[in-house]
């Protein structure tokens, strides 16, 4: 599975998300997803919306992946 398929895979489900997805080998995956419907959500449960969008994958054409999700305002720099 290409880097590209899973980013539109997580954008499908997470409409609102800014997606980043890379890989070395198309096996092991580097995601960050940055989208306000993570406000409020602990990191589990942000992590299972992510698993959600993709089903069957995990596991299966996606072996690793690691996940770094943030809303847009934790992004902003802290005055």
């Amino acid at each position: 599975m290409f880097p590209d398929e899973i980013r539109k895979l997580i954008k499908d489900g997470i409409n609102d998300a800014e997606v980043t997805v890379q890989s070395e080998d198309n096996t092991h995956y580097n995601a960050i997803i940055v989208s306000n419907s993570f406000a409020g959500k602990s990191l589990i449960q942000r992590h299972q919306m992510v698993y959600e969008c993709l089903g069957q994958a995990v596991g299966n054409e996606i072996h690793a992946l690691s996940l770094k999700t943030h809303t847009s305002d934790e992004l902003k720099p802290k005055d």
